[in-house]
């Protein structure tokens, strides 16, 4: 993960695929712990962007289904631009570094 609103848009991209998880397999599929999972879930349902459900009873924490708000969804588009936008410039700066190793191979291929 870059920063933290890579992870919220993650989550919330997780959220709207509308599989059940719990935290632990939202976890592991984000490489975050369960502890990091569960603050970030607080805090985009603090927030407004996700809804959760209790259809069982509330001691079974696998009981819990979470639904993406309408600002929610509003807010994993934002989110999803700013991160594209940070992607396509690491991806930029990747291209020229390459292109200047390449470079660099070349000249050392000749003076070789």
């Amino acid at each position: 993960m870059d920063s933290p609103s890579d992870l919220d848009y993650e989550l919330l991209q997780k959220i709207a695929e509308q599989r059940p998880a719990s935290q632990r397999a939202l976890a592991n599929q984000l490489g975050v712990s369960v502890g990091k999972i569960n603050y970030c879930l607080r805090a985009v349902i603090d927030r407004g962007w996700v809804k959760v459900n209790n259809f069982r009873r509330a001691d079974n924490k696998l009981a819990y289904s979470y639904l993406l708000t309408p600002s929610g969804a509003a807010a994993k588009l934002r989110l999803a631009r700013a991160f594209l936008e940070r992607k396509e410039r690491e991806f930029e700066l990747l291209q020229g570094e390459i292109a200047n190793l390449r470079q660099e191979l070349a000249n050392d291929k000749s003076n070789s």
